[in-house]
């Protein structure tokens, strides 16, 4: 097997589709039965797999200014796929796949795999102008795809309802947490966890993008109810990108701090997040909607109990290991939050369950599974 795996999203930052793309292709690159296997980003092919920066580089900037300029996002969306066309045209032997919604002009076959629909289903909850990009071009992927991927099968339906889309061509492929999320002493985390001031043990911990899909505002008011004795003992501390539409989550932040209960660190280097979720008492998780929620998974495998909303396709990741709740009800959300902090027995059968759980997914079943994708492509199926 011949295959063109698209490795664009291994960059900073690495957010989940990164990982997963990485993840995806240190095991493509292991398994014998591809045959030759490139890697390609922008409008060229690499000689090896990149790794993602700690920090942006120098024209991250720039790439966030020209992403907020509807003018210069139409120019990139209308000239890269022909540069990309030009650079793919003698690999029609190959199968190419995309592991970020889109796909380039290919005269061979093509896989592109979906992590969630919300271009279409949430639009408000992303920069007008990415939205206009990604229902473009996505709308556009679908008509190429010889076969979808989505990380769940709650997405795989979604999918299949929104567009009618014959569901036999798409294909649910979970994802997995890495290796080094899992349970560590309170010892060997003492050092990093000092750098942001927190202590094993000592602090909630929510990870994702600070935007309104997140449902932070909702997490934030659940958390203020707390007893402020609970509160300030495990504060609720956030990390991730930085994102949009919440200069009014991080004023409520601003406020918090200053209170002595939440925090907000901002985007931590790769090394450090591991640690991090290790030495959680409480991972909360409290999105309106999610295709996957790897963070769910990384913070079960990391021996940390997980409270999280049961929308989407949480429940398929949480299983029965977490305490969920619907999204938006604050009442229930402080008394889960207060549980999974107190609640010391159901902690410990917690800790036990999401272990269990989270060994069920890895990324060798899930590079296994997507081969498995390619095969039914190149047979026809």
């Amino acid at each position: 097997m011949k295959l063109i795996l698209s490795v664009e999203p291994v960059r900073f930052p690495l957010t989940g589709i990164g990982r997963y793309t990485y993840e995806l292709a240190l095991r493509l690159q292991q398994n014998p039965e591809i045959t030759d296997l490139q890697f390609f980003a922008g409008r060229r092919f690499l000689s090896h797999l990149p790794t993602a920066a700690e920090q942006s580089g120098s024209g991250y900037g720039l790439k966030r200014a020209v992403q907020k300029n509807f003018l210069a996002v139409e120019a990139y969306r209308l000239l890269m796929p022909l540069l990309r066309k030009h650079a793919l045209k003698a690999h029609g032997d190959f199968l190419y796949h995309s592991p970020n919604y889109y796909l380039p002009p290919f005269s061979g076959r093509s896989v592109a795999t979906f992590h969630d629909l919300s271009p279409f289903t949430w639009p408000h909850c992303h920069a007008p102008q990415l939205v206009r990009y990604l229902q473009k071009e996505l709308l556009i992927t679908l008509g190429r795809a010889d076969a979808l991927i989505t990380d769940s099968q709650y997405t795989r339906r979604e999918l299949a309802e929104y567009f009618s889309w014959p569901i036999e061509r798409i294909h649910a492929v979970p994802l997995a947490s890495s290796p080094e999320f899992h349970p560590r002493s309170p010892q060997l985390l003492r050092d990093t966890l000092a750098r942001h001031g927190l202590e094993a043990g000592g602090y909630s911990l929510f990870v994702g993008t600070i935007e309104p899909r997140k449902n932070i505002d909702t997490l934030l008011d659940a958390y203020g109810r707390l007893p402020l004795s609970v509160r300030v003992r495990w504060p609720l501390i956030l990390t991730g990108y930085h994102g949009w539409r919440n200069d009014a989550i991080h004023q409520r932040l601003e406020t918090a701090r200053r209170e002595g209960w939440a925090r907000y660190l901002g985007f931590v280097p790769g090394d450090d997040l591991p640690l991090l979720f290790a030495g959680a008492r409480l991972f909360t998780f409290p999105s309106l909607y999610e295709g996957f929620g790897l963070p769910v998974l990384e913070a079960m495998s990391s021996g940390v109990p997980v409270v999280c909303s049961n929308t989407s396709s949480l429940p398929e990741v949480a299983g029965t290991a977490a305490l969920m709740c619907e999204a938006l009800d604050v009442d229930t959300l402080t008394g889960l939050l207060q549980k999974g902090l107190e609640d010391e027995s159901w902690r410990v059968s917690a800790v036990e369950q999401g272990l269990r759980h989270a060994a069920e997914f890895s990324w060798e079943r899930c590079a296994l599974e997507t081969l498995q994708v390619y095969q039914k492509v190149l047979e026809g199926r």
